[in-house]
């Protein structure tokens, strides 16, 4: 391997720490390297390439606009390519789920429209508090990190992270109820916590180990929010744009949120973008008051559009929650058997395998080394990094998922033997 990268890349590199080689290409599920090793991706760009990697679709929408001359850089002015994006978005996903969404074009990045979120629910409402959920991650901005629980994240903020109120997730302690909880100190003249402008959540926590939250828990706490005239800010940055099986994760709940943040995926093939959607009455921003010099890139755009039609056209949400079948089927009759003390949660295509009992980070860590050997990218994630978290492209192949699969049990059996 080329010594550039440990010469000149600063030491804030991560991802290729865990994954040691240099990659060149990359198609559908499989990433290749620099020497033509082949690797199943059970790691889809953090989210950000849940069609496949360069799907052939998108592609070719994405190079005929470059070949064509059309406008790549135009900040939040309108473009043909923007309200071609606007206009399918609207009427082929919102509408028909009877979203009402103004669009908000953001900084490319997810922590940014979860920035624009918080400012714009703090606006609307006049108070300065939030409520978040530990175990959550919502970016590395200073407003975003101050809702994220990770410790090492929020130790590199150099400064107080304030204006967050943190509440135990609801699968953490088996006997507290949590909206009663939050009822309680949002009532409590001596709680010491003030009232909040929103509640912040992901309805799947992906990097807090993957949690997906009950149905009726997103139903009592949609009426929490409703009762104390609370803002509910769902951030769908990483289980959004069909990883759930629902294009967002919330709909299986049939609650609505009053702001909804959207990036990653929304992109395509990994095309930067970012979005906040939200309730028609709360757009009050003044002209510019949240900007960015990137927000709207033309050819996100294009990809964007693509993406959206490939996951309606080619029935995503279908083969979605087909491949969620094969993946739990496989989970439950190969993985758990291996020990007593793995544990297996999730939903669509974002699983966990819990080895907290059996080591934790020392033995994740093997886990993913020895995978990555052998031809499988993925990542850990959780509390102590305990989790190896399973999240192929959409789009994967049964067999190429089975392969995946059958290459975490070989290393599983030889690490636990």
């Amino acid at each position: 391997m080329s010594n550039v990268f440990e010469k000149y890349e600063s030491g804030v590199r991560s991802y290729c720490r865990s994954f040691p080689t240099v990659f060149e290409k990359a198609q559908g599920s499989i990433l290749t390297d620099a020497q033509g090793k082949e690797y199943i991706d059970f790691f889809s760009g953090a989210g950000g390439v849940n069609y496949g990697h360069n799907n052939p679709y998108i592609i070719n929408k994405m190079t005929e606009y470059l070949a064509s001359g059309g406008v790549i850089h135009s900040l939040d002015m309108y473009t043909v390519k923007k309200e071609e994006f606007i206009s399918y978005f609207q009427e082929n996903i919102l509408k028909p789920k009877g979203f009402d969404y103004k669009i908000q074009f953001a900084g490319p990045t997810g922590t940014n429209a979860v920035e624009a979120a918080l400012k714009l629910a703090r606006k609307y409402t006049g108070r300065t508090n939030v409520f978040a959920f530990m175990g959550a991650f919502h970016g590395m901005t200073m407003g975003s990190l101050a809702l994220t629980t990770d410790q090492s994240s929020r130790d590199a903020a150099g400064l107080p992270l304030i204006g967050v109120t943190h509440i135990p997730a609801p699968y953490m302690f088996e006997n507290l109820d949590t909206i009663e909880y939050m009822d309680t100190i949002i009532t409590d003249d001596h709680s010491g916590v003030e009232k909040p402008a929103a509640i912040i959540l992901e309805s799947v926590q992906a990097d807090g180990g993957i949690y997906a939250f009950d149905v009726d828990w997103l139903k009592a706490l949609r009426a929490l929010c409703d009762k104390h005239d609370i803002l509910l800010i769902l951030d769908d940055i990483q289980a959004g744009c069909g990883r759930s099986g629902n294009f967002f994760s919330f709909e299986r709940a049939g609650i609505i949120p009053d702001i909804v943040t959207v990036s990653k995926s929304i992109g395509g093939v990994g095309m930067p973008m970012a979005l906040v959607l939200y309730k028609p009455e709360l757009d009050i921003w003044s002209p510019g008051e949240h900007t960015g010099t990137f927000r709207g890139n033309q050819l996100s755009m294009v990809a964007a559009k693509a993406a959206l039609e490939v996951f309606v056209n080619d029935n995503i949400a279908e083969k979605t929650e087909h491949s969620q079948m094969v993946m739990e089927k496989y989970l439950k009759e190969n993985i758990l058997i291996i020990d007593e003390r793995i544990s297996v949660r999730g939903i669509g295509l974002i699983w966990g395998v819990d080895l907290s009992k059996l080591g934790g980070d020392e033995l994740t860590r093997k886990v993913m080394q020895n995978c990555f050997e052998k031809g499988l990218v993925m990542e850990r994630v959780g509390r102590n990094n305990a989790v190896m978290k399973l999240m192929p492209p959409l789009v994967i192949e049964d067999d190429l998922l089975i392969k995946g699969l059958d290459i975490l049990k070989e290393v599983l059996v030889d690490l636990l033997k």
